[in-house]
């Protein structure tokens, strides 16, 4: 009989949404015959409920991104189970997500993988009332992990590293428990994939340094000013700008003058993102948990904008003490750094070298066969 498995996650920015689907991907690729069923839990509750929990992130991402840090930082702490605080948080979430218990009870689940810790919360607190039993794995999604992300009883965690384990033991967590297999990122980044087809595929030349500029399947953040900022690098480039879902954004840079020098490519919404950091010699994003594994699974150098207070900003020291990237703290010398970085071929190889070497490309597999194998 196929294992039944259900994947939970929240679409608290694209991320999480992301990492449940290669966790999809990889569990059927593993095990075609697999029963398993892929969910986004704030599709089980109230318009409200979302507004709150994940439309209020990206208003503080884009409006007020140091309250997130404040945030981060409260709720990173030891649990405190006098807290009247953690109390009503979580019984505000258990109710607005009670449609989740029927999802749990219409069917006899084998396991249950969470890559976001609010599924994972309302499971420990069931199976701690003794209402299922289902054993459940919670797949972190950043380079550092959170206080938020230990919900016990909880059969097994993955973190991006081991120093996200050591952190997540500190906890309380058995660290036999915790397991370092990386972020789950599509199993399509653990294809090699021919540079020159994709070149051609996208109508690249290759002939000089490729910058990846990406804004995140929202297009959020200062674009343009980046974009503008990469345009007046002075040595010859080839600019790829991929704007995600936000059509007014494409627009806008589409009306960007570009210099001589460079060749320019404008793109909304894509499925081959894959492809494009297959080329990239460097990429400039933030450093959202996802996206960094996909670059580091291309083998790409990363230049870090705008990491969110908190969760991003941990990213960009991991990558940045793993000599994987470069931080750039002003747009207005981006031109200057990033300048100096294509034009020092021995800096810009070793930061690509590194980023292969802390890539952990199949870890979605490694989580895949972890839930296939519990008994």
């Amino acid at each position: 009989m196929p294992k039944r498995i259900l994947v939970l996650s929240a679409a608290v920015g694209a991320g999480h949404l992301r990492a449940a689907q290669a966790v999809e991907l990889a569990l059927r690729e593993v095990d075609p015959g697999v029963d398993v069923r892929n969910l986004d839990v704030l599709g089980l509750t109230n318009a409200a409920f979302r507004r709150v929990y994940a439309e209020a992130y990206l208003d503080l991402v884009n409006l007020a991104p140091h309250v997130l840090g404040l945030f981060y930082d409260i709720l990173d702490r030891p649990r405190d189970p006098t807290s009247k605080r953690d109390r009503l948080r979580r019984a505000w979430e258990k109710f607005n997500l009670s449609k989740l218990s029927d999802v749990l009870k219409e069917r006899p689940w084998d396991v249950i993988v969470n890559t976001h810790f609010l599924p994972a919360q309302i499971i420990a607190g069931l199976r701690g009332r003794r209402k299922i039993a289902t054993p459940q794995i919670t797949a972190t999604t950043d380079f550092e992990t959170h206080r938020l992300w230990m919900n016990e009883p909880c059969d097994h965690y993955t973190t991006a590293t081991e120093e996200g384990a050591a952190y997540l033991a500190s906890f309380g967590v058995d660290r036999k428990k915790i397991t370092a297999t990386g972020v789950p990122i599509d199993p399509v980044f653990n294809r090699a994939k021919d540079r020159g087809e994709s070149l051609q595929k996208h109508g690249l030349n290759g002939d000089r340094p490729i910058v990846l500029q990406l804004s995140g399947g929202f297009g959020v953040g200062p674009i343009e000013k980046l974009y503008r900022g990469i345009l007046q690098i002075e040595q010859p480039i080839e600019v790829i700008v991929v704007a995600g879902k936000n059509e007014k954004v494409r627009q806008q840079l589409e009306r960007v003058d570009v210099p001589r020098q460079h060749r320019s490519k404008v793109m909304g919404f894509t499925t081959d993102i894959d492809e494009l950091m297959g080329v990239a010699d460097l990429v400039v994003s933030k450093p959202g948990g996802l996206t960094t594994s996909e670059v580091l699974a291309r083998g790409a150098a990363m230049a870090i904008v705008n990491p969110i207070p908190g969760q991003e900003s941990r990213n960009s020291d991991y990558l940045l003490e793993s000599g994987a990237a470069v931080k750039i703290n002003n747009i207005a010398t981006l031109p200057m750094k990033l300048g100096a970085l294509l034009s020092d071929s021995r800096k810009l190889d070793a930061l690509k070298a590194n980023a292969r070497r802390i890539a952990k490309p199949q870890a979605a597999f490694e989580i895949a066969r972890m839930a296939l194998d519990r008994p």
